[in-house]
Formats: C-alpha cells, sequence, structure tokens
C-alpha cells in the first residue's frame, strides 16, 4: 500500500456563480471523496479545500486541516502553484508544485498535497 495517497481526480460543477469542487483520493484500496462548496470565481481555492475534506475523512477525521491560501503566480519561465495549510493550532504548511501544462485546480491540489504529506505520512503510518 503506497504510504502517502494518491490524486486520482479533479471535479467541478458549475451553476451560474456557485461551485462545487470535488477531489478524489486514492490509499490503503478505497477511493475517498471530499468536497467544497463556494463561489465559482474561486475555483482554485475550492479545489484546494476538498482535497483538504478527503485527506480529513481518510485520517479518521483526526487531522485538523485548514487551507489558508493559494495561488498560482509566474516564477521564471514556470507557472507554480503555492499553498498554505495549517495543521492543528500552530503548525503552517507551505506546499507548491509545477503547473506546467494542468489545470491550475489540479496544480493546487497538488501544491496542498505537498505541504502535508510528510505530516500525513507520519499521521497514516502511525494508525497502521
Amino acid at each position: 500500500m503506497p504510504s502517502r495517497p494518491i490524486i486520482v481526480s479533479v471535479e467541478d460543477e458549475i451553476d451560474g456563480d456557485d461551485a462545487r469542487a470535488t477531489v478524489t483520493l486514492d490509499w490503503a484500496d478505497r477511493s475517498w471523496h471530499g468536497h467544497a462548496i463556494g463561489s465559482s470565481t474561486e475555483r482554485t481555492r475550492l479545489a484546494g479545500e476538498a482535497a483538504l475534506d478527503a485527506v480529513a475523512h481518510l485520517s479518521g477525521e483526526t487531522l485538523d486541516l485548514e487551507l489558508l491560501a493559494v495561488a498560482t503566480t509566474d516564477m521564471g519561465a514556470a507557472s507554480v502553484a503555492l499553498a498554505q495549510v495549517r495543521l492543528g493550532d500552530h503548525d503552517v504548511l507551505v506546499g507548491s508544485a509545477l503547473q506546467a501544462e494542468i489545470d491550475d485546480r489540479l496544480a493546487a491540489v497538488r501544491a496542498v498535497m505537498d505541504a502535508i504529506n510528510r505530516r500525513l505520512d507520519r499521521h497514516l503510518s502511525s494508525r497502521g
């Protein structure tokens, strides 16, 4: 079993000004779904929040995670996604992912997962 969840899909549904993001992760031979609802102008952020919702489910709701910020920016010749995630009361984690040819929502989810993967790996290993 891989020690870290695998991103399976990032999807969203738009209904006027409203959006619902769904992220599916694969871990422990199961699919874990996370959801976030908000404004259609914040689709990138909603994808990051949905990823954290999926992680909360697969961790047995034992991790307190909050997406503080997510953004995409140009850095030299590359476009990158950056995510800042709060873990618990005091830990702030930062992750990044190259955007390259992928959708900014997928890049945001990758950045969120990059921010939390080391801590998540330790947490899931201690549960097993």
